[in-house]
């Protein structure tokens, strides 16, 4: 059976079999709720209502809000499943594979950009669904259409099996409701504190599965359905009809039978709706949105929830030799981008470095959102200049988790996201909007609120000059390395040095020479310290811990080396050309894997007290040496910047999973992961393996290193600059560009006759390849001419 496949679509990737990559999955959302289903069936569901919280649980209780990397399926686990039977032999089968798993005749798992689909076939029954959501409630949208593909007359049943889990200690039931025509489970949502009961009032705690037909019988208690025969052969399927039984605090399942009978090639359809409401009154009301008899209520609401999902189309259109690529850029990644910035991964406290780079992104989308992003984010800095370590976005909303763990790096990501912003937009008229702080009452400018940020970390330093870590930097899990207030982090100092690189050039825009000058010099003060402090033969240290201890060296057992203070060192240009390549040629014979640069090496295999709880990690996943992709971005935006292209675009193709390994990511090329299994050389069995997770800060770097630096594409306060850095095997190609309100269409070609980077502008060249006085509506057409001779670093 083929894995995989293309189809008409070409946003489209098609599976076509539920066991060669078992977790591969897609993911819906919109500003309410986001599922991420499998090929198999298995699905994780969560919604916000003030936090974020789940509608389908499993068999115990379990954290609410976090989407977890390498999510593990099992039999209970929530999803939403659909059993067949064939009344006269009694012979079913369940789709989309689970739980029967019985052997299919034929089966599809395609996943598109605003819907999700299986399509299987088995006792020559073909069973079509389809998943798409509300466009403004956290609601999902199924439609079934189960087709008899012989030519005789079959009598058939048809059973949605929506397992809701165990929602609650306190109450917890379940029952068919005849008004609403459909099954309601009921809880309320344990708590302990007299003041938690006025918070839950208003949750939606019950979980409804409603029908457009009316079924024969029903069941909502799980463990009557299952009998002794288990999910994958249920007792109460082997009967004539469910039993119509009331879950009474009992873990409750949506289950509705609908007997049929289907003409030779005959189809039926069927529409179910599946979400969190918090009454019935609001069931009914949703019911008769979308299933009164007059109102195509949801079909519009499918068609309302595709253009939702297309208003996040990117600014770039790829046509390169390489086909896969161009999809991937010109659908998935911008939805990817899309998704982060929209809603900020459907959190209501987003870490603020995470809040400020999914922002990022969305500058490539919709730039006012990235400026309200950026407003709202200064508003909460101290007045001291100090970042929080989360953004809270809504009144009600409070920091919790990781962001009550004070971390060091936030103020870094100010004027590096800043900048891109500036790039695309020339909107230099934000840098003078006043705006708060949280605890004062003072409103200075947004310059104004950068330069404090710039200066508390500068302040945060210690005598050698480098950054204080605190309890984390970027790395979250380093939490031990600075708690007593002594350590340093190496990756902090080189980003902070880069931060004021780009404050400095930011400055120089505005004319600010004097800030401008000095940012710069203390930037190098900074690259200095670092070389004095961090620089060990072939790389640059992670930090020095509370006990002068400096890691990240060889002379460490494990983590010998970490990827980020390399791919910075880069950045801010703390490394000559002669550690570039020492640092490159250490991580080619330590960090690199077939599917990208790992974090860190050797993975830590035990508790290494004065850095961490990432060393307790398993060797291989997340900070503990996965090949994390965000590390993976910052390092090929580093080798492009240091003239390295071809390593680079390797880096970028290595993150996305191709035909030739999708089987052992197993991971369709639908979203860039947080993470692919590390630890090559330690456990090189599950080397690759996705992590499944799609929340990642790589998505906005990976967009912003194509514009920047492998397109050229890059924005300046005059214009467009082109600045290409194409793969040698790329002869040709077209790129449409969004810019400014102007469209670009670019045509690149590899030529003999030209010994530098030409760009032709309607016929006539360009002496600085600069496009200026952008005007708006306008269509461009730029030929560059790129010398086939061209010298790169790569190849010296």
């Amino acid at each position: 059976m083929t894995k995989f496949m293309s189809t008409t679509e070409p946003e489209a990737h098609t599976l076509t079999s539920p066991t060669s990559m078992p977790q591969a999955s897609g993911f819906l959302w919109n500003k309410h709720m986001l599922v991420q289903a499998n090929c198999r069936g298995y699905a994780t569901a969560q919604f916000m209502q003030d936090e974020a919280t789940k509608y389908t649980s499993g068999p115990m209780l379990e954290a609410k809000t976090f989407m977890q990397p390498e999510q593990p399926y099992y039999a209970h686990h929530p999803g939403r499943f659909f059993y067949v039977k064939e009344e006269r032999s009694g012979a079913f089968f369940s789709a989309p594979y689970e739980p029967v798993r019985a052997e299919l005749q034929h089966y599809a798992f395609v996943v598109e950009p605003h819907k999700l689909s299986w399509i299987v076939e088995s006792l020559d029954v073909r069973l079509t669904m389809t998943l798409t959501l509300a466009v403004d409630q956290a609601l999902e949208l199924w439609t079934v259409d189960i087709e008899n593909l012989t030519q005789n007359d079959r009598n058939l049943s048809l059973y949605p099996y929506f397992p809701v889990g165990y929602r609650s200690w306190m109450n917890q039931s379940g029952a068919y409701d005849q008004h609403l025509q459909g099954i309601v489970a009921s809880c309320i949502s344990p708590y302990q504190k007299v003041e938690d009961y006025f918070k839950n009032r208003d949750l939606k705690d019950l979980t409804f599965l409603l029908s457009d037909t009316k079924p024969q019988a029903w069941e909502t208690r799980q463990q009557a359905f299952e009998g002794e025969g288990g999910l994958h052969n249920p007792s109460a399927i082997q009967n004539p009809l469910l039993e119509n039984g009331s879950a009474n605090y009992q873990i409750p399942a949506a289950i509705m039978q609908f007997q049929l009978t289907l003409a030779a090639n005959q189809t039926k359809k069927f529409r179910f709706l599946f979400g969190p409401a918090k009454d019935k009154s609001s069931i009914d009301a949703i019911r008769q949105q979308f299933f009164a008899d007059d109102s195509r209520g949801f079909e519009n609401s499918a068609q309302q929830y595709k253009r939702y999902i297309n208003a996040g189309k990117g600014c770039l259109h790829v046509s390169s030799p390489d086909k896969e690529f161009d999809c991937f850029v010109n659908h998935w990644l911008p939805r990817q981008m899309y998704y982060h910035g929209d809603v900020n991964r459907l959190t209501s406290d987003p870490q603020t470095r995470n809040y400020l780079q999914d922002n990022m992104g969305m500058t490539y989308i919709q730039p006012s959102a990235f400026k309200d992003a950026f407003m709202r984010t200064l508003s909460q800095q101290h007045r001291s200049g100090e970042m929080p370590d989360g953004i809270l976005l809504h009144e009600k909303a409070q920091l919790k988790y990781i962001n009550q763990v004070p971390h060091t790096d936030h103020c870094v990501w100010l004027p590096i996201c800043l900048q891109a912003y500036l790039d695309e937009t020339a909107d230099y008229a934000l840098l003078h909007e006043l705006v708060s702080f949280k605890d004062s009452r003072d409103r200075l400018t947004v310059f104004e609120h950068v330069q404090l940020a710039m200066l508390w970390l500068e302040k945060s330093r210690d005598q050698r000059g480098l950054s204080y870590i605190n309890q984390g930097d970027w790395c979250d899990p380093m939490n031990m390395v600075g708690y007593k207030g002594v350590g340093v982090s190496g990756w902090l100092t080189l980003a902070s040095a880069y931060a004021f690189i780009v404050w400095s050039n930011i400055c120089k825009q505005i004319d600010d020479e004097k800030r401008a000058s000095y940012w710069l010099h203390l930037a190098h003060k900074m690259n200095m310290a670092a070389n004095k402090y961090l620089w060990h033969e072939d790389r640059f240290a992670r930090g020095i811990t509370d006990g002068g201890r400096t890691f990240g060296t060889e002379l460490d057992e494990e983590g010998k080396i970490f990827l980020n203070p390399q791919s910075w060192a880069m950045l801010s240009g703390a490394a000559d050309k002669q550690q570039i390549n020492r640092m490159i040629s250490a991580i080619e014979d330590k960090l690199s894997t077939p599917f990208g640069p790992m974090m860190l090496a050797p993975s830590y295999t035990s508790m290494v007290e004065d850095i961490g709880r990432v060393t307790q990690k398993f060797p291989g996943t997340a900070e503990n040496g996965s090949v994390y992709n965000h590390a993976a971005a910052f390092y090929a935006f580093s080798l492009y910047k240091s003239n390295r292209p071809e390593r680079a675009f390797k880096v970028l193709k290595a993150m996305l999973p191709s035909d030739n390994d999708r089987v052992i990511r197993g991971q369709l090329p639908v979203f860039i992961p947080n993470y692919y299994r590390g630890a090559y050389h330690q456990f090189p069995s599950e080397a690759g393996r996705s992590s499944q997770l799609f929340n990642t800060g790589t998505v906005a770097w990976y967009y912003r290193t194509l514009i920047e630096y492998l397109f050229g594409l890059v924005g300046c306060k005059e214009g467009l600059i082109v600045t290409p850095n194409l793969p040698r095997t790329w002869a040709e190609l077209e790129v449409v560009r969004e810019f400014r309100g102007a469209t670009f269409t670019v045509r690149y070609s590899q030529r003999s006759d030209c010994n530098q980077v030409s760009v032709w502008l309607d016929g006539c060249l360009l002496k600085d390849n600069c496009v200026r006085e952008i005007r708006l509506g306008e269509k461009y057409l730029l030929e560059v001419w790129i010398p086939v001779t061209q010298e790169r670093s790569d190849e010296k």
